[in-house]
C-alpha cells in the first residue's frame, strides 16, 4: 500500500484520491436518488431538491464515519433494500414512509450502543444472510422491468439496450484495470445517456428558476404501525449489509479494534438515517465495493474520503448540476440497477458456495422457500395486495419482509439443528 490507513497523504493525493472515490461514490447516490424522487414526485423542481438533500446527506455520512465512525476507508450510499421498504409503502404517504427510516435509524442506533447488537448474532446465519442478499436483488426486479419496460412504445429498443449496456458493463469490469474498473458503473451511466440521447433526441433542459415546494425537514411524523414494521424488517438487512463492509475492508486492512469500528460504524448508519427521516430521503448504508477501490489504488488512507464527501456535499449547493441528473433516462437507469442487482446476487451465491450454506434437502428449503414467497408477492397484482388490511398490508404486501419472515421461521423454528449434548 503507498497509504496505510491512518495515514495523510499531502495536499495534492489528498485531492486526487479523494477525486477517485468521489467518483466511484457518484453513481450510488445518483441512481438511488433519481428513483426514489420519482416516486415522490412528478416536478423536476422538486426532484432535484430532494437529490440535493440526499447528496448532503450522504456527504456528511461518510465524513463522520471516517472520523468518528468505523474509521475505515468505506464508500457509502444510500440503501437499497430501504428502496424495497418504499416501493412497498409508497401508498402510505411521504410522512409514514420517512417515519419508518426514522424510527428505523433509531432503532438501529439503540442496537449499536447498548450493546445488543451482538446478543442477536446468532440470528444472522450463513442460510439467513445468504437469503437477505439475494432478496434483495430479486424483489427489486419489477423495479428494474418497470424501468426498462415502462415505455412500451419503444419496449423492443429498450430491451436490447438495456442488454447492451449491461453486457458492455460485465465486459468493462471483466478487462479495466485500476480505477477504469472501479468507475465502470459510472462510464455505463454516461456512455448510455449519451447513446441514447443520440437515437432518441436530447431532452430539454430543466429549468432551474422554479422553486420547490418541498419541505427542508419532514416535520409531519406519521406512526403508522405497519409502515413502521415493514421498514424494521427491513433493517435488519441493512444490519447485515453494514456488518459485512465493516468487516470486509476491516479484515483486509488488519484494522485493531474490529468489534469497537463496527460498533461504532453501525451507530453512525442509525444516527444518520434518523437524520435522513427527519430529512425525508432515503437512509445511507456502508457499500461493499471498497475492497476493489483499495486493491486498484493501493491507498487505503480513510482521509482520502474526506474531499470525496466534501464533493457531495458541495453538489447540494449546485441545483443546476443535479437537475441535470433528473433528465437521465429511466432505461438507462434500469440496466444500471440490472447490472448491480446481478452482482449482488453473484455474492449471494458466493457465500452459499463458500459457506456450504446447502448441505441437505432441508437447507435447501430454508433458502429456496423464502426466495419463491418474495418473487410471488413482488409480482403480485395489485388487486390482490390491496384486499390486504392496510394495516398488515406494507409487511404481508411487501416480498422482502415475508421473505426475511420466512427465512427466520424456516431457520431457527422448523428446521432448527439441535445443539449437540456435553460429553456424547
Amino acid at each position: 500500500m503507498k497509504y496505510e490507513l491512518n495515514d495523510k497523504p499531502g495536499l495534492l493525493p489528498m485531492l486526487m484520491y479523494g477525486l477517485q472515490w468521489w467518483i466511484v461514490s457518484l453513481p450510488c447516490v445518483v441512481i438511488m436518488g433519481i428513483i426514489v424522487s420519482k416516486l415522490h414526485y412528478t416536478d423536476v423542481a422538486e426532484q432535484t431538491f430532494y437529490l440535493q438533500k440526499l447528496f448532503g446527506i450522504m456527504g456528511v455520512a461518510m465524513v463522520v464515519q471516517v472520523l468518528w465512525g468505523h474509521r475505515l476507508p468505506l464508500v457509502i450510499g444510500p440503501a437499497s433494500v430501504l428502496l424495497i421498504g418504499i416501493l412497498a409503502t409508497v401508498s402510505a404517504g411521504i410522512s409514514a414512509i420517512y417515519t419508518g427510516i426514522l424510527v428505523g435509524g433509531l432503532v438501529l442506533t439503540v442496537l449499536a450502543y447498548s450493546g445488543w447488537l451482538g446478543k442477536l448474532q446468532f440470528i444472522f446465519t450463513p442460510r439467513v444472510v445468504t437469503v437477505i442478499l439475494i432478496l434483495i436483488a430479486f424483489t427489486l426486479t419489477p423495479v428494474i422491468l418497470n424501468l426498462v419496460m415502462g415505455d412500451t412504445a419503444h419496449g423492443l429498443f429498450n430491451l436490447f439496450f438495456t442488454l447492451l449496456i449491461v453486457f458492455a458493463l460485465v465486459i468493462g469490469n471483466k478487462f479495466l484495470r485500476g480505477i477504469w474498473k472501479s468507475t465502470t458503473v459510472l462510464w455505463g451511466i454516461a456512455g448510455g445517456a449519451l447513446v441514447y440521447y443520440l437515437v432518441n433526441g436530447f431532452p430539454m433542459l430543466p429549468s432551474t428558476g422554479a422553486e420547490s415546494q418541498v419541505s427542508l425537514f419532514n416535520f409531519s411524523l406519521d406512526f403508522e404501525a405497519g409502515t413502521i414494521f415493514s421498514f424494521l424488517f427491513c433493517y435488519v438487512a441493512l444490519i447485515v449489509n453494514e456488518l459485512g463492509s465493516i468487516q470486509a475492508v476491516g479484515y483486509m486492512l488488519q484494522a485493531d479494534n474490529l468489534n469497537k469500528r463496527t460498533t461504532r460504524g453501525v451507530g453512525v448508519v442509525g444516527l444518520t438515517n434518523v437524520l435522513s427521516g427527519l430529512f425525508g430521503v432515503i437512509g445511507p448504508v456502508d457499500y461493499s465495493m471498497s475492497p476493489g477501490v483499495i486493491a486498484a489504488t493501493g491507498c487505503a488512507s480513510r482521509y482520502t474520503l474526506i474531499p470525496a464527501g466534501i464533493g457531495l456535499i458541495a453538489c447540494a449547493f449546485f441545483p443546476a448540476v443535479v437537475g441535470l441528473l433528473v433528465t437521465l433516462p429511466g432505461v438507462v437507469m434500469g440496466a444500471i440497477l440490472l447490472y448491480l442487482m446481478a452482482t449482488q446476487l453473484a455474492a449471494g451465491m458466493q457465500m452459499l458456495v463458500r459457506e456450504r450454506a446447502i448441505t441437505d434437502f432441508d437447507s435447501g428449503v430454508v433458502v429456496g422457500l423464502p426466495l419463491m414467497v418474495a418473487l410471488l408477492l413482488s409480482f403480485a397484482p395489485s388487486e390482490v395486495v390491496n384486499l390486504i388490511p392496510s394495516l398488515f398490508r406494507p409487511i404481508v404486501g411487501n416480498g422482502f419482509v415475508m421473505g426475511v419472515v420466512s427465512v427466520l421461521i424456516l431457520e431457527h423454528l422448523i428446521f432448527r439443528k439441535s445443539k449437540p449434548v456435553q460429553g456424547a
